[in-house]
């Protein structure tokens, strides 16, 4: 059993969350090619929903110019891909099962409500940002998703077939780890 993941369920602190949250900003502006909008005095549920505006806004305005979405799909995925070996490495991830762990945690920092198995099959009930996303936004956002679960898991790869902004009931996905990969 990992205690630090235990730890980590049983509580987490503001100021942890507001610090991952940051994180966040920080990949995404950087993909986006802006800065991150004043966050001083905002609470962690507001810097939350500046989270989902911001995001939004700035998908939709290169959707709006027909801009191709791969150059920052991408940057996100490299971003997020390095937070989520830094985590991997400093909480001692190992498994698919400590994987899953430390992703519902992080989801549910974001106000998701997020099932994962060991055996890499994900359930996304509730999402936060699925009253702030276009189907388009949320594919190109979900490069963040994608990019952790890759640091996580050491190289592997999530794929979405089911989303919440797309009209279904639930997100589905799958997690297969790099042994599984094709």
């Amino acid at each position: 059993m990992n205690l630090r993941l235990l730890a980590l369920k049983i509580y987490i602190p503001s100021f942890i969350k507001k610090k991952k949250l940051e994180q966040l900003f920080d990949i995404v502006a950087n993909a986006f090619g802006k800065p991150i909008p004043s966050l001083k005095g905002l609470s962690y549920k507001e810097r939350l929903k500046a989270f989902a505006l911001y995001t939004s806004k700035e998908a939709e305005k290169r959707i709006q110019a027909g801009q191709d979405p791969e150059g920052i799909k991408k940057r996100l995925f490299k971003n997020a891909s390095i937070l989520g070996q830094r985590l991997r490495k400093d909480l001692g991830i190992r498994s698919t099962r400590e994987v899953m762990e430390m992703s519902s945690i992080l989801y549910q920092i974001l106000g998701i409500d997020f099932e994962g198995d060991a055996s890499g099959e994900v359930t996304i009930k509730k999402c936060f940002f699925s009253d702030y996303y276009s189907p388009q936004v949320c594919q190109i956002i979900s490069s963040l998703d994608e990019g952790v679960a890759a640091g996580l898991s050491g190289g592997g790869k999530l794929s979405f077939s089911g989303r919440i902004t797309e009209g279904k009931d639930c997100c589905k996905a799958r997690l297969a780890m790099p042994e599984e990969k094709p």
